[in-house]
């Protein structure tokens, strides 16, 4: 039976080959590495089954830039599920626990870059639909995509949507 739970010190390792294993690369589970050492601020919730790491998913904090000010919510990056596990709802169960602790944490949105047929069942939709572009050029419309928790943190809001230093060297 899968377990969806907080990441702990002693599943460090199995994250980083789980990522490293789904994205088949390192790239992901460096800049994971890399974000548990700066960035505090982060979520990260493992899907365990049998003492097996078979899936994880990470959430970082997330600044939208505008003329009269920024706001903070978080960015879903990266999401891995075992190759031979995917297409179980071990991811959807990842990301809607998530999203459930953040919306108990009034974290106003959580931005994702990420496949337009899979997200929205989460209740993710376009971002430019709230006037937000992403900071790197050349990302497709329906690709980047925002959940609103609280609509009137960006009511009447739009800007620029940066993710933390660390996403640069992927992309």
């Amino acid at each position: 039976m899968v377990n969806i739970r907080i990441e702990s010190q002693e599943d460090i390792h199995q994250v980083y080959l789980l990522n490293e294993q789904a994205f088949e690369q390192p790239a992901e589970a460096n800049i994971v590495d890399k974000l548990r050492l700066s960035c505090p601020e982060y979520l990260s919730l493992v899907a365990e089954d049998d003492q097996k790491i078979v899936g994880h998913i990470l959430f970082t904090p997330v600044v939208l830039e505008h003329s009269h000010g920024n706001i903070q919510g978080m960015g879903l990056a990266p999401m891995a599920v075992s190759p031979d596990r995917q297409k179980q709802g071990i991811g959807s169960r990842l990301v809607e626990k998530g999203l459930e602790i953040l919306k108990s944490q009034n974290c106003p949105f959580v931005i994702v870059l990420g496949h337009p047929e899979y997200y929205p069942r989460f209740g993710f939709e376009r971002a430019s639909k709230y006037g937000l572009v992403s900071q790197w050029e050349g990302v497709p419309d329906e690709a980047f995509m925002v959940i609103v928790m609280d609509k009137t943190a960006l009511e009447g809001f739009s800007g620029v949507a940066k993710y933390r230093i660390e996403f640069n060297e992927a992309m």
